[in-house]
């Protein structure tokens, strides 16, 4: 007879741990799936400091600040019209939105290895069961429902199938259900392709803004810096896939000669080494034009992911994890509520992800000055201008504006 639970999450990265932590906090019986082994790599390691509030809910502070990743207190950006760097620091947003030393550091800097290994034990402890290197295969429906799935656990081909009243999946840009039910939507005007690689050495920013991002744009894209705790910092570029194509380089020589080409950035890698192979990702930014259906909701990358501009994927992930394990937990609760309980989580979901999408498009046009997007920002997030043009535009990159805060099934 197959495993029964209240909730099966598929994908262990932020959004399924963070889902499968909070439900297994308010006593729920689930059963994480991850395909990979962890510690595995991934990229995405800028954390911002809406994060910070979910790793409290979590009650995974102390696990976070035992990692040693380096604080983060701000961005710095070679951007748009203004010719030198400018920086914006999170503490600047001491007025109502956040208060004084509420989040000491704002945010943190780390190998997602470490940092996604701690989340997924920390839900482990809590009392999820985890089984790693499990390949999801196929969702079982039963009248349109979805009412659990198979699963091969190892090297093993035999399928294993396990029955709940809700499935989430957090598959990441595998995408599970989305894929199967053809509900992918690509983000055309951005289809970019990063390529990245590791250095050792070089120099930092000064002061409190050592930990910063650096975001440098030279066209026909940007570059980021980010520095870590063991002196090693990642960097990368990204850009229209269209002009990674035309050009007969290949990837390591084209983020080379982008570095070569920054007035900026390269100042301080003078004196690095290139110490890993260069990666690439490409055509990342989507939405699921529906995350839930009958017994299931998509969460994280397996819902949306937009471009990694402002380093929104691990806020997004793991927001959405809290409200997909807000919404589950109320289903369960209340099976009568589902259908209005999956229209709300959607609401808000793709309220939040509109909002982001839409500044993301607005940052790309390099023709403005700074306060011209801070004028932008507060257009979007605080219209009655309650506050500082400048405070909405950190609020907003932070995933700390109401805008992006909200996240509540009501």
């Amino acid at each position: 007879m197959p495993d029964t639970y209240d909730a099966v999450v598929v994908g262990g990265g932020p959004a399924g741990a963070t889902a499968s932590a909070l439900l297994a906090k308010r006593g729920r019986r689930v059963l994480l799936l991850e395909k990979e082994k962890f510690p595995r790599y991934h990229i995405g390691e800028s954390l911002i400091p809406g994060v910070m509030p979910i790793v409290q809910e979590l009650g995974a502070g102390q696990a976070l600040a035992d990692l040693g990743a380096t604080p983060k207190r701000g961005v710095t950006l070679v951007w748009g019209a203004t010719p030198e760097p400018w920086t914006v620091r999170f503490d600047e947003l001491y007025a109502g939105v956040i208060e004084p030393g509420e989040f000491d550091p704002p945010a943190y800097q780390v190998k997602r290895a470490e940092f996604d290994n701690m989340l997924l034990m920390h839900s482990r402890r809590l009392g999820t069961t985890v089984i790693e290197e499990a390949q999801a295969r196929k969702a079982v429906f039963s009248n349109g429902r979805c009412t659990g799935l198979l699963y091969s656990a190892s090297r093993d081909d035999e399928l294993v199938e396990v029955r709940a009243p809700l499935v989430l999946d957090a598959s990441g840009q595998a995408k599970f259900m989305a894929r199967n039910r053809d509900t992918v939507i690509w983000h055309e005007d951005l289809k970019n392709l990063a390529v990245w690689t590791y250095f050792q050495g070089g120099g930092r920013l000064e002061g409190n803004d050592a930990g910063n991002i650096l975001v440098e744009a030279v066209p026909p894209g940007w570059l980021w810096m980010i520095p870590f705790s063991d002196g090693t910092c990642s960097v990368g570029f990204v850009a229209p896939s269209a002009v990674f194509a035309a050009s007969e380089l290949t990837p390591e020589r084209f983020l080379h000669r982008q570095l070569e080409e920054t007035g900026f950035m390269k100042k301080l890698l003078q004196d690095a080494t290139q110490v890993a192979q260069v990666r690439t990702a490409k055509d990342w930014s989507y939405s699921s034009t529906e995350m839930s259906g009958p017994g299931f909701l998509q969460v994280g990358d397996a819902a949306a992911f937009v471009d990694p501009l402002f380093s929104t994927g691990c806020m997004l992930a793991m927001k959405g994890g809290s409200l997909a394990a807000e919404a589950a937990d109320r289903i369960l609760a209340d099976p009568g509520s589902e259908e209005q309980v999956r229209a709300v989580y959607e609401k808000e979901y793709h309220a939040v992800l509109d909002v982001v999408l839409a500044f993301v498009r607005i940052f790309y046009d390099q023709t403005q000055k700074a306060e011209e997007y801070f004028d932008q920002a507060q257009g979007l997030v605080d219209p009655d201008m309650f506050h500082k043009a400048r405070q909405d535009f950190i609020a907003l990159i932070s995933g700390l504006a109401k805008a992006v805060d909200g996240w509540q099934i009501g």
